[in-house]
């Protein structure tokens, strides 16, 4: 069984906001293989499950808030007992990426991220991330919490749709058939 665990906030006024593009893209996997999500109390996670490539794998989106997923993480690993170094990726945004870039790395620390912070405090740094930046020109004049909680533009909306997300997807497939490798970077502008 794989885990594809994304990074974001839960809440309504949080849709499409930066730091929720883990869940955009884990909305745009479920919405093309017509599942449902449902929500689980004791996991503090909404959930659904489908097979990828005849691998069964479980979407989860944490209902906590961004900087504190760690414990939810924890307790649906141990439940489902996840090989933690080769079957959980977690899609997370990345402030210090450029938008349009996604980078793969299999380990590592936090780099600043609290999410990540949080993850690692609970499970160690050894599970695949998939990175997705989120950098523009406008980050220089806001707070970081700002521009992480701010919507994306028009035309960050579109690339998004059009190539990021795709892009996104099609490593997630390939993690989930093993083929994924762990040092691509890519900038899709």
């Amino acid at each position: 069984m794989k885990l594809i665990f994304a990074q974001g906030n839960p809440e309504p006024q949080y849709s499409g906001i930066r730091h929720n593009v883990g869940f955009i893209v884990l909305n745009s996997i479920a919405d093309e293989h017509d599942v449902k999500w449902s929500e689980k109390l004791k996991f503090h996670a909404i959930i659904t499950e489908l097979n990828i490539d005849s691998e069964k794998v479980l979407l989860v989106k944490p209902t906590t808030f961004y900087n504190e997923t760690g414990p939810a993480l924890r307790k649906i690993v141990d439940f489902y007992k996840i090989d933690v170094e080769n079957d959980l990726l977690v899609i997370h945004d990345d402030l210090a990426l450029p938008f349009g870039t996604i980078r793969i790395r299999k380990q590592g620390s936090d780099a600043g991220n609290n999410g990540i912070k949080s993850i690692n405090a609970h499970i160690d740094q050894n599970y695949t991330r998939i990175k997705i930046g989120i950098y523009n020109e406008l980050r220089e004049r806001m707070d970081d919490a700002d521009f992480v909680l701010a919507k994306f533009n028009i035309d960050e909306s579109q690339q998004l749709e059009k190539t990021i997300i795709p892009h996104a997807v099609k490593l997630i497939i390939q993690f989930c058939n093993n083929s994924l490798e762990h040092t691509s970077y890519k900038n899709l502008e």
